[in-house]
């Protein structure tokens, strides 16, 4: 295949994907500079909550990659009757876990925010938007499924305009409850969170007549003999995934809590950057996202070489956008602040920080594409274990021994942070170019 064909393929794929993640994205920054406007105590409440809700989450979100890489993978192997049937299991195991899950969350919220804060104005804060985003769980393990679907099928355009919806949809709804417009309560920052129970809820609905009519032909809700036979490689799949995302998301609650012992404006700043980042690194898992489709599919056509030489497209393809996108936080780190920050001295103090996490994303690209191409040929354990290593056994440690102990604050949390990154993608270029994954079967 062509360099030209490849890198098509990889846009006509990956776009729409990473403008939909990038829509969710910049939902999240549009949040806190409407909460911003409220102090630095509702900025750090609304970061808690958020963190805390990841972390409630994180064990449905390996759903969407284990649901798309067996639809892809059935697309693949010629199997389109049967393409399908990923999705419905998803959406069972999302109701058989995500509604008890945000019950007992619910019911302990008060504990798990205290542990993430000691500012109890910022606790009642955080609490109160914890609640009202985990109350939509559900809402995400079956717009996860339904994701799996489109991004699986090759056609994620149309989740995207679903997804736009949603947002347009959460952005409205919660700035009336925030502020009190429209006849709606004032609720300040925890508005946002019920505006963004509301939006989910609403997409999940629109979610699912779209690919009822779409996917009915492939098996959605064909319930077969080998159906359980079926569920269990989606849990093989899935399970890994959500656990390492649910390593992912304790450490960024417990990172938080590290810089927590900085006082409440490090909290402030990094709840910011770390928004920034996430928004920032959105491109290259769009594509990243892309390449679980596309080497789950060469794989299931037998071409693994191929499924290899997507891997390296897809990286190389995210590598140049991330660059790109770097640039503005190089140059104009306290213009891109102040639309959420309003110390100026808070302001000088984030600066250098952000142009670090510039850095630090560009480093992060190989690890977050080649993890997802890692999905798609079914290592999820390798990336688990991994990632786990990564963040526990050097991550963390070094972070809070920088940071609070040694007195070198947000800027030694944050040079860490870069090693930490670089060293990760280098370990994941090794495993890809071993192609040791080519004897996984699943």
């Amino acid at each position: 295949m062509s360099t030209f064909i490849q890198q098509k393929t990889i846009l006509i794929l990956g776009l729409p994907i990473i403008a939909g993640m990038l829509s969710q994205s910049v939902l999240n920054l549009i949040d806190a500079a409407l909460v911003g406007q409220l102090g630095a105590a509702s900025l750090a409440g609304v970061g808690i909550g958020s963190y805390a809700n990841f972390v409630a989450i994180s064990l449905i979100l390996g759903l969407s990659s284990g649901v798309q890489t067996l639809v892809a993978r059935n697309r693949g192997q010629g199997l389109h009757d049967d393409a399908a049937t990923p999705v419905h299991w998803g959406l069972l195991i999302s109701f058989a876990f995500a509604l008890p899950l945000s019950i007992l969350y619910i019911t302990f919220s008060d504990s798990i925010v205290s542990f993430l804060s000691e500012d109890s104005a910022v606790e009642d804060i955080a609490t109160s938007y914890f609640d009202y985003r985990t109350a939509a769980m559900l809402a995400v393990g079956l717009n996860l499924s339904f994701r799996g679907w489109w991004n699986g099928n090759k056609t994620p355009m149309t989740y995207f305009k679903v997804l736009l919806f949603t947002h347009i949809l959460n952005i409205a709804v919660s700035y009336c409850l925030i502020f009190g417009y429209l006849g709606m309560p004032k609720m300040g920052a925890p508005g946002a969170g019920l505006g963004s129970a509301i939006a989910l809820y609403a997409g999940a609905i629109i979610n699912a007549f779209f690919v009822y009519k779409n996917a009915t032909t492939a098996g959605f809700f064909r319930w077969r003999p080998q159906g359980l036979s079926n569920l269990n490689r989606l849990i093989r799949l899935s399970f890994p995934h959500s656990l390492q995302q649910l390593s992912l998301a304790l450490s960024i609650c417990i990172l938080i809590w590290i810089i927590g012992q900085l006082g409440t404006n490090d909290q402030a700043i990094a709840h910011v950057l770390i928004n920034l980042s996430l928004f920032l690194i959105l491109p290259a898992v769009g594509f990243g996202v892309a390449s679980t489709s596309l080497v789950s599919h060469a794989l299931g056509e037998n071409k693994t070489l191929e499924a290899l030489n997507w891997g390296w497209a897809v990286l190389k393809t995210a590598l140049g956008f991330m660059l790109l996108l770097s640039i503005p936080l190089w140059l104009f780190p306290e213009t891109i602040l102040t639309l959420f920050l309003q110390s100026d001295a808070l302001i000088q103090k984030a600066a250098i920080l952000l142009q670090l996490t510039a850095l630090a994303i560009c480093l992060d690209t190989a690890t977050i594409v080649l993890t997802q191409s890692l999905y798609g040929v079914g290592a999820n354990r390798t990336v688990l274990v991994i990632s786990t290593c990564a963040l526990w056994g050097f991550y963390l440690p070094l972070a809070w021994l920088f940071g609070p102990i040694l007195g070198y604050g947000l800027f030694g949390i944050w040079i860490v942070q870069i090693i930490y990154r670089a060293g990760s993608s280098l370990i994941f270029i090794h495993i890809w170019r071993q192609q040791n994954w080519q004897k996984i079967r699943y």
